[in-house]
């Protein structure tokens, strides 16, 4: 039980790849509490997990580029349980709005399927969502970390390092997460908090099911076909497969480790295609 007594407050904790971390924070030995936009999601989880002997949650409630709501939140946790010791930064996602049809702008290329034709409201909308959803969550739930020390483990993407097509936006503020994590491990290292990063690989979620998979969701899709390709592993990974990463950063094991990015991607960012 590396995280007993632990507490961890994990942003976007109802997603497939957050809920899957959340458990295995509590398996640890850790209190969790769910925050998420949607109450009454983040109370099913909560039952799911209670069903599986996992009662030490609580439903925090909060947008994460809402910082008087985030305040209100990190105030719970602290009447609550007395003290925060892990923040784990899992909001993000992509918006089609942030997206350019085109892998490549060619000669037969639209120019509103390409990089000319990208809403830049979207763009932002992404950015905002991934990078502020990660910067803000920090300062104000590492301020509860001052005097006693935490861990941060932020949620970057392999597309931070290899931008995939299509994805500019969402590429662009993963990088920025990255580059984040290391200023911020610098920044706070004197206080004993220390930052790190997991970049997840290719994992199946509602937001890309369609987008790996086709209709009977085992044939891969030709992305994921190319995704797959790419992966030394052959495979998709699985969210069970980020606790052990995620545990361990959040851990004592780990303490002398700040400012590093874990990749849990089955080689996809080692290997070249070739």
């Amino acid at each position: 039980m590396p995280l007993n007594n632990k507490v961890a407050v994990v942003t976007g904790a109802t997603g497939v790849l957050c809920s899957a971390m959340v458990e295995a924070l509590l398996a640890a030995g850790a209190k969790v509490a769910l925050l998420a936009r949607r109450a009454a999601v983040a109370e099913e989880l909560k039952v799911a997990l209670a069903a599986k002997g996992y009662d030490q949650t609580l439903v925090v409630a909060a947008d994460v580029l809402d910082r008087p709501a985030l305040i209100a939140a990190r105030e719970t946790i602290l009447k609550t349980w007395g003290r925060l010791d892990i923040l784990v930064n899992g909001a993000g996602g992509n918006d089609p709005k942030g997206t350019t049809p085109a892998e490549q702008f060619t000669a037969d290329t639209a120019r509103e399927q390409s990089f000319f034709g990208l809403d830049l409201a979207g763009f932002e909308a992404v950015n905002r969502l991934n990078f502020m959803g990660t910067l803000l969550p920090s300062q104000v739930f590492t301020e509860a970390m001052l005097e006693t020390g935490g861990s941060v483990v932020n949620i970057s993407s392999v597309a931070a390092t290899q931008p995939l097509t299509k994805v500019g936006a969402y590429a662009a503020a993963k990088a920025a997460v990255d580059n984040h994590t290391k200023w911020l491990a610098t920044h706070l290292a004197p206080r004993n908090i220390r930052v790190n990063a997991i970049t997840p690989g290719f994992f199946i979620t509602s937001q890309n099911r369609y987008l790996l998979l086709e209709k009977d969701e085992v044939t891969p899709t030709a992305r994921g076909k190319k995704v797959i390709a790419k992966t030394p592993m052959r495979r998709y990974g699985e969210a069970k497969e980020l606790g052990g990463a995620l545990v361990f950063l959040a851990s004592d094991a780990a303490s002398f480790v700040t400012g590093a990015n874990l990749a849990v991607d089955g080689g996809f960012t080692s290997f070249a295609g070739v």
